[in-house]
């Protein structure tokens, strides 16, 4: 944190110069209270389009394990996690819980399919309804870096609670997409930068033989919804059928939402006009530094 602190401050000699450090400098949950205390620097956050969640591989699981096989299995793990928990211990406060493909504050999110809150007798009971004897091992990948490995460490504590038993596999960001696309995981801590319209945050993923559909999930009824919804331009319509293909995923699960992240920016207070985007892009339209 110490290098990030100083390579804020210095003296920028224009917007645009200032601005690439401001990007390269992004700054993580844990530093935020360093940020504030420092008295030349300046913070600002928005939160994300995208999510943070857990992929499940639904139809390539050649182990065909417990997670793969039943929807109440992949139901008892999402009640065994504490989102808020997380939020809190990983997040620094400054994560959006959410359970959706976009944030609680989206227009198009689903307000009668609220945050499940963490149950671990639910999770347990759902394991035994399944038929499943615990512990419950799942191939748990996870890309390399602080802000993914730490929430994954979190969640195999509490999904052990649960009786899952989440060996974590760390692996390179392009290695573990590449093992996504084949098939070789059973749960994989992925997120999602995000699109404005909700289309970009489905489609792509949830349709049968999609670019992006990691789970190789399919069932024709979401396939049918999401097609009506892109198609449509009245958007009472389309929240329609996003409403009612997100009431069959909360229960087939092929993503476990665990939340939203913040982007956060921390720069010179010299530097002026700069607006956080929750598409996490820098834009140089009426910042500038001042005298």
């Amino acid at each position: 944190m110490t290098t990030t602190i100083s390579r804020l401050y210095d003296n920028y000699s224009d917007a645009e110069r200032a601005v690439s450090r401001l990007e390269s400098a992004g700054v993580l949950a844990t530093d935020i209270k360093d940020v504030r205390a420092d008295s030349r620097l300046k913070l600002s956050t928005a939160i994300e389009l995208g999510y943070q969640g857990i992929t499940l591989n639904i139809g390539k699981d050649k182990a065909k394990g417990p997670l793969s096989q039943s929807a109440k299995v992949r139901q008892a793990l999402d009640f065994a996690i504490d989102r808020e928990a997380i939020n809190q211990v990983v997040f620094n406060g400054e994560f959006q819980v959410g359970n959706q493909w976009v944030n609680p504050d989206h227009p198009y999110y689903q307000k009668s399919l609220p945050v499940r809150p963490r149950n671990v007798e639910k999770a347990k009971a759902l394991l035994k309804e399944a038929g499943v004897t615990p512990p419950v091992s799942v191939d748990f990948l996870v890309p390399k870096g602080v802000e993914t490995e730490t929430p994954a460490q979190v969640i195999q504590s509490m999904a052990a609670e649960a009786g899952f038993d989440m060996k974590i596999r760390l692996t390179e960001f392009a290695t573990g997409l590449k093992q996504a696309e084949t098939g070789d995981y059973q749960a994989y801590m992925l997120a999602w930068s995000g699109r404005v319209d909700p289309d970009g945050n489905t489609n792509q993923f949830y349709t049968t033989g999609a670019g992006l559909n990691d789970m190789h999930y399919s069932n024709p009824d979401v396939d049918k919804l999401l097609s009506e919804a892109r198609q449509s331009q009245d958007d009472a319509v389309r929240k329609q059928k996003y409403d009612a293909a997100g009431k069959i995923l909360a229960e087939d699960l092929p993503i476990v939402y665990i939340g939203h992240q913040a982007w956060i920016w921390g720069y010179n207070k010299k530097v002026t006009g700069f607006v956080p985007s929750p598409d996490g892009m820098i834009r140089l339209v009426g910042v500038k530094k001042a005298d």
